[in-house]
């Protein structure tokens, strides 16, 4: 058998796993962090409504425009395909790794996250903070090398988990009768330039939130049946989030006033602490292990999906397109969880590190974006099992809205913005050195 055969990613993933990572790949502790952050910035009921609801859109534009370019090329590493074949290799060098590093940073993140919500329910363990992190990044990792199908059953079992422990927890806040909904006070700021400020960082959270919405692409290589599969998922999947998202806010705010939770670092503990009294956090401790685990084991499976495209086209090592006889490409994760372990030690805060990944996002699909509307006039005639609906002016209004995103988290994240270019110039003598070497 070739190396080139031997080494293809096996088609074992079906529709509910596809529903499962965008779930479990999105949905994570930001929802139960960020509204009281968010809450802050806005002091605004209807204004923070609207920002989610905004997001909500803004994905769901970009799901459209996915779901034709993932079924067009169903290649393994998502976004940076559709942006090289349109753009050329450099574009497609440059995204692919942007995407990279945003989703090679998480693992890390969680794996700390995760052993410092477990402290708190077992406070003995305090001084093995940094062993249970990497641990429990080892125990993935053997997870994930005995192949993609045990990697799909605990994404499938622990996102269904996550989405009824979430909606538990909305249906517990309704029920609440010991604090009437706030008036909503009439607000005429909202052009005034720190409200402004306040709502760009406040949508880079969000972003930052929602992050993980179009994971399903990652894997389209490996799915049973692309062309109706991959778009089922991203609709059903962004509208679950969405409407999950709307409903957490609107739940806490039913529970708490804007007042109260604009000083909170943890909005779902406080909400869940009037709910249910001191056992509140416990509660809540539970719901984030669950959502957490949920979302690592989906980061754990993408980034190398984006390092085997990136090693099949000669951007990274050639050993990089290896796969295991279970269909995980192996050297890949390897990488990927050696850069996780090194990061361990050196993880940034959570909201520079969800502001940054959601700067990075913004830039990868608005190029997607383009590349389907460039890809429509130079290629025609390509095959497309699936076309987006109402084009090109959904196309059209999701780069708009990419480009007034990216002016305004340019405004408000001057730091991530000044780390992007960094990136970028260092990139373009790598892609040259690395072409030579082909």
């Amino acid at each position: 058998m070739s190396d080139s055969a031997k080494n293809q990613l096996k088609k074992s993933l079906g529709l509910s796993f596809n529903i499962a990572v965008l779930i479990g790949g999105t949905i994570g502790v930001g929802i139960l962090r960020t509204p009281g952050n968010i809450a802050e910035m806005l002091n605004n009921y209807w204004l923070i409504l609207a920002s989610w609801i905004f997001g909500g859109l803004y994905v769901l534009l970009g799901a459209n425009s996915y779901s034709e370019l993932a079924t067009m090329l169903p290649k393994a590493g998502g976004s940076y395909n559709y942006i090289k074949r349109a753009f050329g290799e450099y574009a497609g060098f440059l995204s692919g790794w942007f995407d990279y590093i945003t989703n090679a940073i998480p693992p890390a993140f969680y794996c700390i996250v995760i052993s410092e919500y477990m402290i708190i329910l077992f406070p003995a363990l305090a001084n093995y903070s940094t062993v249970m992190a990497v641990s429990l990044l080892a125990a993935f990792v053997l997870l994930h090398l005995s192949g993609v199908k045990n990697g799909s059953v605990i994404q499938q079992i622990t996102s269904l988990l996550k989405v009824i422990c979430f909606v538990a927890l909305v249906v517990a806040c309704f029920m609440y009768t010991g604090v009437k909904v706030p008036a909503v006070k009439t607000d005429n700021s909202v052009f005034q330039i720190g409200l402004v400020f306040g709502f760009f960082k406040s949508l880079q959270l969000i972003i930052g939130t929602y992050n993980g919405w179009n994971a399903v692409c990652f894997f389209a290589e490996e799915n049973e049946n692309p062309n109706k599969n991959i778009p089922k998922s991203l609709y059903s999947g962004v509208l679950l989030v969405v409407a999950i998202y709307v409903l957490v806010n609107a739940a806490f705010f039913h529970v708490l006033p804007i007042e109260t939770l604009a000083k909170s670092n943890l909005a779902a503990a406080d909400v869940a602490k009037v709910l249910f009294g001191e056992n509140g956090a416990v509660i809540v401790t539970v719901i984030s292990i669950f959502s957490l685990i949920s979302i690592l084991n989906a980061f754990m499976m993408i980034p190398p999906r984006i390092l085997y495209g990136l090693s099949r086209d000669g951007f990274f090592i050639k050993e990089g397109t290896q796969v295991n006889k279970g269909g995980t490409p192996i050297v890949a994760l390897l990488v990927s969880s050696l850069f996780s372990l090194l990061l361990i030690i050196f993880v940034g805060s959570f909201e520079a590190l969800f502001s940054f990944a959601a700067f990075i996002s913004i830039i990868v699909w608005g190029l997607a974006y383009f590349s389907l509307l460039k890809l429509r006039n130079t290629e025609p005639n390509l095959p497309r099992p699936y076309r987006s609906f109402w084009y090109p002016w959904t196309t059209i209004i999701a780069i708009i809205a990419s480009i007034a995103l990216f002016i305004g988290f340019i405004f408000s994240d001057q730091t991530s913005f000044i780390i992007i270019i960094g990136i970028t110039v260092v990139s373009y003598p790598l892609f040259w050195i690395l072409k030579k070497r082909r």
